[in-house]
């Protein structure tokens, strides 16, 4: 099996790793719109597979044969994948755009399946106009480790299509969960109105920020907070998803908070870029911002 992820940042370098890790595919296009940017995402794979060897999880044979079965590019280059993922931006407008661009002009193969790895967005919609039907193949942060695949069927995605689908994320190692497509889907929608929540309750003085984590995990048996996790899914997407939420649904109780707003217009997005309600530090410590 050949496949093509398209976007090559944490979640699509992730996506990339997990298919080059199966037995089962020959060949995973690792895009992006730049070749630096596409470069870059199999480099985030190689230091998480040298990782792996140096733990002595893997040895250095296995991890030079995952990298060697992804080659990188713009999108150009995905001329016969048996599966396209998407991973581009949470931004409606650019994955129509690239589904559009991908089934119009570049792949030729037409038994192709195009899924989109989108967290929130309507599958429905994003496969709108297009004459190959999408499907979602949501995979969660570090798609490498997660074991859980959300498969989305949008009102046009064939039944053959999910089938598939479910059974590529069998072979992946994984256990795919079917999900009719709502907003957020399952996971999303109750994980992130909890973060939103732990952020009102920091913004309102309630608690400083390791006391909201430390609660929520000895209270909850959580293994994460909701601050420190709302830091590794990156705030702006968190922000997007609640954006979602409350505009599909118009419920205010899906209402992101002003404080996680203004943290995403300052860049603090958490881990991606060093520093969100903890501060990640170069030898892999954090310092919660609020004790600096």
């Amino acid at each position: 099996m050949k496949v093509a992820v398209i976007g090559a940042g944490t979640m699509g370098s992730g996506i990339a790793q997990a298919f080059a890790q199966c037995d089962a595919v020959e060949t995973v296009y690792l895009c992006d719109i730049k070749q630096e940017f596409a470069d870059g995402g199999k480099s985030k794979i190689e230091k998480n597979l040298g990782r792996l060897v140096k733990k002595e999880k893997m040895t250095q044979e296995a991890a030079d044969a995952i990298v060697a079965k992804v080659k990188t590019g713009l999108n150009t280059i995905a001329t016969d994948p048996d599966l396209v993922v998407e991973a581009a931006l949470e931004v409606m407008d650019i994955k129509k755009a690239c589904f559009k661009e991908l089934q119009e002009n570049i792949v030729k193969n037409p038994d192709c399946i195009y899924a989109s790895n989108t967290s929130s967005l309507s599958i429905t919609e994003i496969g709108a106009g297009l004459k190959t039907p999408i499907i979602g193949m949501h995979l969660f942060n570090p798609a490498p480790v997660m074991k859980l695949i959300e498969v989305i069927s949008g009102a046009n995605t064939p039944k053959e299509t999910t089938e598939k689908v479910i059974e590529i994320s069998k072979t992946l190692g994984k256990t795919p969960v079917q999900v009719n497509e709502a907003p957020g889907f399952v996971v999303n929608r109750i994980l992130i109105p909890l973060i939103n929540e732990g952020i009102f309750v920091y913004s309102e003085g309630i608690s400083d920020i390791e006391g909201i984590d430390t609660a929520m995990k000895l209270g909850c048996n959580h293994p994460m907070g909701p601050l420190e996790l709302g830091d590794y899914v990156g705030l702006d997407i968190v922000l997007a998803i609640m954006d979602v939420l409350y505009n599909e649904t118009k419920d205010s109780k899906y209402r992101a908070c002003g404080l996680l707003r203004k943290m995403v217009r300052a860049g603090h997005l958490g881990v991606k870029s060093g520093i969100g309600f903890y501060k990640y530090n170069e030898d892999r410590t954090k310092t919660p911002v609020d004790k600096l």
